[in-house]
Parts: C-alpha cells; sequence; structure tokens
C-alpha cells in the first residue's frame, strides 16, 4: 500500500500554496487574517498488489482570526510553518491563528485525512480495527 497526501488552500479564486519563506508566509497570514478559507486535503491510497488506486478530497473550512502584524511575526517565529499551505501548523502555535473549524473529518487540517484514509483502509480489507497477518 502506498499513501500519499498533500494539501493547498482556496481563496478568493486563488489556490494558495506552501509559502517557502517568512516573508511569503507573513503575505499569506497578512491577506488571510479575519477571513473564512477552505483547505482541500487530497488523499490517496494505492495498493500495489491489485493496481486499485482510491483517492479523495477532504474540504475543511477554517476563519482566521483578526491578528495585528506583531501577532504574525511573532507566530512565524516560533513556528517556522513555511511548509504548511495557509502558513498555519494548526497541531501546535497555530492553533491560535484559527476563530473556527468545519470539516466532516478534522484530522484533515493537519494534512492527512484519517478518517477518510480509514475508510479507505476499510475498502482495501486492511481495517486498522482488525487483526492481520
Amino acid at each position: 500500500m502506498i499513501i500519499g497526501s498533500d494539501q493547498t488552500l482556496a481563496f478568493e479564486q486563488k489556490i494558495l500554496g506552501k509559502p517557502g519563506t517568512y516573508e511569503a508566509a507573513f503575505q499569506q497570514l497578512k491577506m488571510l487574517h479575519g477571513k473564512t478559507v477552505v483547505l482541500h486535503s487530497a488523499l490517496a491510497l494505492f495498493n500495489t498488489a491489485n493496481q486499485q488506486l482510491q483517492q479523495t478530497i477532504v474540504p475543511t473550512t477554517v476563519r482566521y482570526r483578526t491578528l495585528t502584524d506583531e501577532q504574525i511575526a511573532h507566530y512565524l517565529e516560533k513556528d517556522n510553518p513555511f511548509d504548511c499551505a495557509g502558513s498555519c501548523k494548526c497541531e501546535s502555535l497555530g492553533i491560535a491563528l484559527l476563530e473556527s473549524v468545519q470539516s466532516d473529518d478534522p484530522s484533515a487540517l493537519i494534512g492527512l485525512p484519517l478518517i477518510a484514509l480509514t475508510t479507505m483502509l476499510n475498502n482495501a480489507e486492511l481495517s486498522p480495527l482488525q487483526a492481520h497477518s
């Protein structure tokens, strides 16, 4: 089994990827603060034994808090989220940037939708809740 997952952020008919640098992350957060965005977490599970591919995209709607330049700078210096869509590591200090999160699969926010992955594993008869030999 091969698992692949990645994430992008949709905002005002634009797709934003990972910022890569402090400057790009600062600009992303300046643009996104106080706004609602949708993160799209793509997930694929490929079974090499039977060549079966399962794939899905899990949306997560996020509302950023209104932030000052000083708060943005402090956050970026502490968390270094330069490899995260939306310049936010929600699994650490980045959660403080968010006002609300809505998703059928909350784990998708960190980039790997575990509820969707469990469904795919069940479909492949590899339930995480069963013993496998």
